[in-house]
């Protein structure tokens, strides 16, 4: 995108994003808050905030863009980045497969059913857990610090830390989790204590953003790996190029497919309604609405990224 272009379209969003987001903010609507984590029952639901921000830290914001949230699943994009750092892609995908699965997101059934017994990919659940079991430290308090110095780096933010609340309440009602753990334990994915790598996973779920600490995440990975405001490499080019392929194939649960259709853009969601999302080279984009559709994904946060990008031609298909 040249200049030209990109001061059009800074111009249309800046004219009528809020406008936009009205119209998709109806579509909450159509959605209901998770509630299998007691804490993020009660957010809610007929919020909607969106930033975008681009290579020089300009944003555009609409919504109920001061809106607090936890990351939820889009953690597992950047633990996998980290895991990578650490480790190698030899280690980590001994642990994980490359493939989505077309099930849920917490399911167990091909961990039993599929040879050899490993996560089909690392950001289903089960795959997130193995993953975390590869953060580098001594201890989970030591994993936990590094994950959040690592993402505290990547958003631009040191004051980024866990909602005490919402680790509790996932602590406290996280029976499926601790199964699928049990099970990767029982088939030699993990070599940790159990509850020491779902103190991990728990942790780096529950770290509180707002839409802005989402952009500027998101930038990063836009300019594969370099923090083009700080003019900095913060991720080496071709570990974002895994973790973007993985959102573009698993990103948005059972619905990749059908959002890559309707916006062909990589991007990742969790269960607080909160999606990240980019356009390559160009646009860091953080967006939260918690009310979801049955899939997972936020509906108001779906059908505004889809009008963007057909607004501005932005899939990459």
């Amino acid at each position: 995108m040249n200049q030209s272009e990109h001061t059009t379209t800074w111009k249309q969003l800046n004219d009528h994003l809020a406008e936009w987001v009205l119209a998709s903010k109806a579509h909450t609507a159509d959605g209901h808050v998770a509630s299998y984590i007691p804490e993020l029952a009660n957010a809610s639901a007929d919020v909607l905030g969106i930033c975008i921000m681009d290579m020089d830290g300009n944003t555009v914001a609409a919504g109920d863009t001061g809106y607090h949230f936890t990351l939820q699943s889009i953690s597992k994009v950047f633990t996998l980045i980290l895991a990578l750092m650490d480790n190698g892609e030899e280690i980590v995908f001994s642990k994980v497969g490359m493939e989505p699965t077309g099930d849920d997101f917490n399911s167990m059934l091909k961990l039993e059913l599929v040879e050899p017994g490993i996560p089909f990919n690392p950001l289903i659940n089960a795959g997130a857990i193995a993953i975390s079991s590869l953060i580098a430290g001594n201890t989970p308090a030591e994993q936990i610090e590094r994950i959040l110095a690592f993402f505290r780096n990547i958003a631009d933010n040191p004051a980024l830390d866990i909602n005490k609340d919402v680790f509790k309440s996932e602590s406290d009602t996280a029976h499926r989790n601790r199964s699928l753990a049990y099970f990767l334990k029982d088939n030699g994915v993990l070599d940790q204590e159990v509850d020491d790598v779902l103190r991990v996973y728990f942790s780096h779920c529950s770290i509180q953003v707002n839409c802005t600490d989402l952009a500027r995440m998101a930038l990063v990975l836009a300019h594969n790996g370099v923090d083009p405001i700080r003019n900095q490499r913060l991720i080496p080019r071709r570990f974002v190029q895994i973790a973007k392929t993985f959102m573009f194939t698993c990103g948005m649960y059972n619905a990749s497919g059908e959002f890559a259709m309707n916006v062909g853009l990589p991007a990742k969601s969790g269960v607080s309604g909160s999606i990240l999302t980019m356009v390559p080279r160009r646009y860091g984009i953080g967006l939260v609405s918690p009310a979801l559709n049955r899939k997972g994904n936020s509906t108001a946060g779906v059908h505004l990224l889809g009008k963007l990008s057909q607004e501005f031609d932005w899939s990459l298909f």
